[in-house]
């Protein structure tokens, strides 16, 4: 995944461009609107994140010449306004995601692959990972001993895992994806979920697993059946 980051505050910047190199991408940095601009005219990003209080033109400018130009580039805003007039803001004018600071880079990551994903056109319908195959169309999965169908909530829990193998998710981070709520200490709505999804798909016999990492929370592993 080629990235365009467009951030001012350079701590933040360097903390994103190391998490998705970590995770294989690529990432091309501008500091203000006008560098993001010049950097868009000459070269394809597969997706944008954009900072929305920039020099020389702020986010929103920037998203009005992306969408005035007709193109259809991801656009994710990462930004520190979380009002919802400022979400709502973003939107309507053509923002694909918006996700506040501060943030989990992971998240971050998961969420750009699923952008890039939706406007990849051949990459919609499925996710695999290894022998594991998602239907997005069907919401089932399936492996070449077998199949199962998945309810909303084991369906958006798995995919969020597949999107990121090998990423350790929170529990706060899975409730805030999957159920759209906050972490409550008290709940274990996400620990249910896992054990039907692991039930459902004879977790582990056909090289995939969801490991359980204790007290943080889960990540989904492939291993060697051979080995």
């Amino acid at each position: 995944m080629n990235v365009l980051l467009v951030e001012d505050e350079v701590r933040i910047a360097d903390f994103v461009v190391q998490g998705f190199a970590a995770a294989g991408h690529q990432v091309s940095y501008s500091s203000d609107g006008e560098q993001a601009l010049a950097h868009l005219l000459q070269h394809q990003p597969d997706i944008m994140i954009l900072d929305l209080m920039l020099p020389l033109k702020s986010g929103i400018e920037v998203l009005r010449s992306v969408r005035a130009s007709g193109r259809a580039l991801p656009v994710l805003i990462l930004s520190a306004k979380v009002e919802l007039e400022d979400r709502l803001k973003g939107f309507e004018f053509g923002a694909d995601d918006y996700v506040p600071k501060p943030f989990y880079v992971e998240e971050l990551i998961a969420r750009a692959q699923l952008l890039v994903a939706r406007h990849g056109g051949a990459m919609e319908s499925t996710v695999q990972v290894g022998l594991f195959k998602l239907d997005r169309l069907k919401r089932e999965v399936s492996w070449p001993e077998g199949s199962a169908s998945l309810s909303s909530r084991e369906y958006s829990l798995l995919e969020l895992l597949m999107r990121s193998p090998g990423t350790l998710f929170s529990r706060q981070q899975i409730l805030q994806q999957v159920w759209d709520i906050n972490f409550d200490p008290q709940t274990n709505v996400v620990d249910v979920c896992i054990q039907r999804i692991k039930r459902k798909t004879a977790d582990g016999a056909h090289g995939v697993m969801i490991e359980s990492v204790r007290g943080v929370g889960y990540r989904l592993k492939v291993h060697d059946l051979a080995g």
